[in-house]
């Protein structure tokens, strides 16, 4: 095996705006995501990691719906996505990767600090998109706040940014041995520590940025922040729109793109340039084989 490449796959690559997020949906995506993994895979040591927000929105909607039970917290419902997605993931990479080519899912927790004001001001989208008059109603009814989206809504939670990744020795031997390793689901798990040990954290941790902090402490060639976007835009939805072939962090730091969208994934995408020297593409899950080869996407070197 050549270099070792880390593709975070967007949870939107996974399920498309305005699908239902069925099983059969989700199959279907990952089905095709794959594909693309496998190949990658023949040529190179892969790890994957994938966001999981519309299947978090999903679950703490359905969880709020049993007013005679607590509801499931945000680190509680991303344990659980993360496991189902990565099994989703793994059982089409053994369908698609030779008999002998290991794989494995790592449950991954990743730990924030408390004093993080990130945790006091929500910007994360997760979730389906609403209506204006479904919003106002779950606005009045659980008093979760929202973002405006074009001509829809989705909720919006906190995001503190990783500090920690606690699986990161287990998750090294796994790619030294050529194994091919799904983890940090939906950014990770988020926890705090405190003298009791670790609990979880009513929130959510942006995946590139935890995607960005763990190919930093690997070996990582090349980070993929694989998008349904064939690129980072300038001027994105104007008549003055440009597709961004190539920039130096520096220049990228000059532009600003959607929070809680485009501009996550381009702070990550920097702060892993800036702490390796090594390049980071955004860009279509489509166009992954070029996106590798720096044909596609939007390409940040130092």
């Amino acid at each position: 095996m050549s270099e070792t490449v880390l593709v975070a796959l967007g949870g939107n690559a996974l399920v498309q705006r305005g699908e239902s997020i069925t099983m059969e949906t989700q199959r279907r995506h990952i089905r095709a995501a794959v594909k693309e993994l496998a190949t990658l895979a023949k040529e190179h040591k892969l790890l994957i990691t994938h966001g999981n927000g519309p299947q978090v929105g999903l679950l703490a909607e359905q969880a709020s719906n049993y007013p005679n039970m607590s509801a499931y917290l945000l680190d509680e419902i991303s344990a659980e996505t993360e496991g189902l997605l990565a099994y989703l993931i793994e059982q089409e990479l053994l369908n698609q990767l030779p008999d002998d080519r290991a794989t494995a899912s790592i449950l991954t927790m990743v730990e924030v600090n408390s004093d993080d004001p990130a945790l006091y001001r929500p910007t994360k989208p997760i979730g389906p998109y609403y209506s204006e008059a479904a919003k106002k109603q779950l606005e009045h009814n659980k008093g979760w706040s929202f973002k405006q989206f074009a001509q829809q809504w989705r909720r919006i939670v906190a995001s503190p940014h990783p500090q920690k990744i606690l699986q990161l020795e287990a998750i090294k031997n796994l790619l030294e041995s050529d194994t091919v390793v799904i983890c940090a689901g939906g950014g990770g798990i988020p926890v705090l520590r405190n003298g009791d040990g670790y609990r979880g954290v009513e929130a959510v941790i942006d995946k590139d940025l935890t995607s960005a902090l763990l190919a930093s402490q690997i070996n990582i060639s090349q980070l993929i922040l694989a998008t349904e976007a064939d690129g980072v835009y300038q001027h994105w939805g104007t008549a003055e729109q440009r597709l961004i072939k190539e920039a130096t962090v520096e220049q990228m730091a000059a532009y600003r793109f959607e929070e809680g969208s485009m501009q996550p994934k381009v702070d990550a995408a920097c702060q892993f340039v800036r702490s390796t020297g090594r390049s980071a593409t955004i860009g279509a899950l489509k166009d992954l084989a070029q996106l590798i080869k720096g044909h596609a996407g939007t390409r940040i070197t130092r």
